[in-house]
Formats: structure tokens, sequence, C-alpha cells
């Protein structure tokens, strides 16, 4: 496989909206399920996953898929158990505790990220999007602390399984970040989801999911993890790890938008205020962004 190609960072963010879309359409899909419930909706979901992605690198890469796959090395598996966790642990912490607290503590992800590119890459993230971070996590905060349940046991235990993704995630967008401009790491997708399958396996079985559920989880494993996940390493190219978690949040504001339109479950005031938040977040973000690029072509016109 070929060095990546660079992408400039209006196309990385593009992607990354793109992908935070698609990774957003999870609920109103899941609203439309009939019976499939719990450990079976990560399985068939990964498995979906994990042969989308197989076709695609065997469409591109013909006769060198295997080879391709190889050259991701320890790094590259590593990043795959990475997915594999983020894919397994968000529905497994579903299961115990509510949407609310498992998102609240998802919401951590753009801190722990610059704090990790900080210490691994040296990479310092600027105020502005420290700023845009922190008032992001407030929105989210805002937009569940009224659904959030009390910490009992169980909750605790969901909770718990939930920071297993934030962490997961902050080392993955830090190998995407270290290794990803000279490797494509694109098959770290497919192990992630053939990981998650197998280890879902087990906690599944027996399968008794309808073919109409197993339809819907096709759909959300090529369109809401597949599709959006490769445009995420793509993306990884050209934006910083906490522009990365920053973008991604942008999930959370859509997820009870699709839910409206497409289950008719109304968003509480305390969604579309918290969801504003996060919005304005990622405007002034990529605001201040676009100026500080055109200072920059501005200053090397001028030498």
């Amino acid at each position: 496989m070929q060095t990546p190609k660079p992408l400039s960072y209006r196309a990385a963010f593009v992607m990354m909206i793109c992908a935070a879309t698609l990774w957003s359409i999870a609920g109103v899909f899941t609203r439309h399920l009939d019976e499939i419930r719990g450990f079976e909706i990560t399985f068939w979901r990964s498995m979906a996953t994990a042969l989308f992605v197989a076709g695609t690198l065997v469409w591109s890469e013909k006769s060198k898929v295997l080879t391709t796959v190889r050259k991701v090395g320890a790094i590259g598996i590593l990043s795959g158990l990475f997915w594999g966790a983020m894919f397994s642990c968000f529905m497994m912490a579903l299961t115990l505790t509510t949407v609310a607290n498992t998102l609240v503590v998802d919401s951590i992800v753009p801190f722990l990220t610059a704090i990790g590119a900080w210490i691994f890459l040296k990479q310092k993230t600027p105020l502005r999007t420290w700023v845009a971070i922190a008032l992001a996590s407030l929105g989210i905060v805002w937009m569940f602390a009224g659904s959030m349940a009390e910490f009992g046991t169980t909750h605790l235990a969901g909770m718990t399984i939930a920071l297993v993704v934030p962490f997961a995630a902050t080392g993955n967008f830090i190998i995407l970040q270290k290794a990803g401009h000279t490797t494509d790491l694109i098959p770290t997708v497919f192990l992630g989801a053939l990981f998650s399958a197998c280890f879902m396996l087990p906690l599944a079985w027996p399968l008794q999911s309808s073919w109409h559920d197993i339809g819907i989880m096709a759909i959300l494993g090529i369109f809401q993890l597949g599709v959006p996940c490769i445009l995420l390493v793509k993306a990884s190219r050209a934006l910083s790890a906490p522009e990365i978690s920053l973008i991604a949040m942008l999930e959370i504001v859509l997820g009870p938008l699709w839910a409206w339109i497409g289950a008719g479950e109304v968003p509480s005031n305390a969604t579309l205020i918290g969801g504003s938040f996060v919005l304005l977040a990622l405007i002034l973000n990529e605001v201040a962004m676009l100026r500080q690029l055109r200072r920059m072509q501005n200053f090397s016109k001028a030498t």
C-alpha cells in the first residue's frame, strides 16, 4: 500500500463532520428494531462493519490485501484493539446504565485526547481549542444532567465500562496521529470490528435476531461504523487529535435530532440548549482555525 496522500484541513474537517453525522444515526435506527437487544446488537453491527471494510480493502488492494493488513504491524493491532473496545464497551455500558450516564462519561474524550497528545506527541493544544472543549462539555452535561440516574451499583458498573471508551478513543487518536501519516491504518477498523464481533459472539449466543433486525444492523455496520471510521482515519492525517475528538462530539447533538425526525422523540429544552453550546463551540473553533490559516497564507504570500 502506498503512503497515504496529504489532505487539506478543510477536506479533513468536512470528512469529520460527515463521520460525526453518520455516527449519530444509531439511535433512530435502533428505535425500529423488533426484538434484537444488547450484545447481539453489537455482534451483528461489528460483523457487518468487518465484512464491509474487508470488502473495501479487497476492492482497493486486490491480491495485496493480506500484505496490506500485515503492514499495519503491532501498532495497528493495538489500534484494532482500541477500535474493538470502543465498539463493544459502549453497547455493554448501555445495558447497565442510562444513555445519559454513558454519554456524559464519554464527553471527557476531548480532554483526555488533548492531554494525551501533549504527553505522547508533544502536541500543544491551542487555547481556542481548550475553550471549545470546555464549552462543548458543558453543553453535553447540560443536555443530560436531568436524566442522569442515581449512582447505584449497576449504574456504577455501567459507567466504569463506559469509561473504557474515552481512554480507548484517546489511544486510537494518538496512534492515528503518530503512524497514520506513513501507514494506511484503514485495516485497523477491520481488525477492531473483527475483535468486537468475536468478543460479543459468546455473550450474544444463541443468536435469535429476525432478518428485519439483521438488515438494520447491517445498515448501521456499514454506514454508522464502517464508512465514518474510515473517514476518521483519513481525516486524522490533517487534523490534530484534540480537533478530531471535539468535532466527534457533534454526534451527541445530532442523535436526538434524528430521533425527533425519524422516531417522534421530541427533545427537551435542556437538550436544545446544551446542543446549542456544543454547536457554538464547534463553530467558534472552526472560525478561529480558518482565520489562522488565512493569516498564514497571507504571510507566505508576503514573504
